[in-house]
């Protein structure tokens, strides 16, 4: 397939959305939703298994959608999105994609909401890119160094009872992990090993892991608003790693919420709604 020539893919139905498409680079073709006007807010979403940008933000993206022109792509590597011959990722691979976004879209400043290593790529855009950038809502952050929870999230089991464990570990509710929502899990992760693209990425950001992870000295100096989200029972990435950040980024604030894991979006996802949309209004004047 060209890059001139549109997938005939459509996002199922269970997630409510519409898709679009964008020409990024030589080659690249951006698989994206859009809803929503006014201020920018780019989303990123994690790097688990069969992730895609629908399947993080289908319960965030309607409601968020009243404060801003809410885009949410799937990353390179990820999903839909074409990639080139020869495509390289890693942390910084992955901002220059989302530039690349906001170029062809014609924005210069966005708010970033990143989810795990979304998180952990908007904290890195901020250090090299600020300019771009008006703040950021983070949850789950990662771009610390590994640990044992870490260590197990970095194999994933291409099959549906892979996904259902690695679902299970996101959420302290595992009633939220419905055998539809494994199987529209699994059918992405099956576009995703079709070109190797799954061994590629997560060796991607488990070789960033160590090679590029968040530079605190950095982030000390970033003059950009900060929210930090995490579950208290988050078996992923502790809360600990929000209480560090927190702890280093001057403009930073951080909301937590009690019995709940990795997936705050979907775990508490009107609540969740209610904290990022009063924090975006709040610092829309910026």
């Amino acid at each position: 397939m060209s890059v001139g020539e549109i997938p005939a893919y459509r996002t199922p139905a269970f997630f409510g959305l519409e898709d679009k498409w964008l020409p990024t680079a030589d080659g690249e073709l951006t698989h994206y939703h859009e809803l929503g006007e006014g201020t920018p807010v780019l989303f990123l979403h994690g790097s688990g298994t069969g992730v895609t940008a629908a399947a993080n933000w289908w319960l965030n993206l309607p409601r968020l959608a009243e404060h801003g022109r809410c885009i949410a792509i799937d990353s390179m590597g990820y999903g839909q999105t074409v990639v080139a011959p020869g495509t390289e990722y890693g942390i910084r691979e992955w901002g220059r994609h989302a530039l690349r976004v906001l170029d062809a879209l014609g924005i210069d400043r966005t708010w970033i909401v990143g989810n795990s290593i979304g998180g952990w790529i908007a904290l890195q855009l901020a250090v090299d890119a600020p300019e771009r950038l008006l703040g950021i809502v983070s949850m789950g952050t990662g771009g610390a160094r590994r640990t044992a929870a870490l260590a197990g999230h970095a194999k994933p089991e291409l099959s549906p009872a892979g996904i259902r464990r690695t679902l299970e570990q996101f959420v302290v509710d595992k009633d939220l992990v419905t055998d539809e929502l494994v199987g529209l899990r699994y059918e992405a992760a099956l576009n995703d090993s079709a070109s190797s693209r799954l061994e590629e990425v997560v060796a991607a950001r488990d070789r960033d892991r160590e090679a590029l992870p968040l530079d605190l000295g950095a982030l000390a100096e970033l003059d950009l608003p900060l929210l930090l989200i995490h579950g208290m029972r988050d078996t992923v990435i502790p809360a600990s790693r929000t209480w560090e950040l927190l702890n280093t980024v001057p403009n930073a604030d951080a909301h937590l919420f009690s019995r709940c894991g990795h997936w705050t979006q979907v775990e508490r996802a009107e609540e969740f709604n209610e904290v990022v949309g009063r924090y975006l209004r709040r610092n829309a004047g910026r």
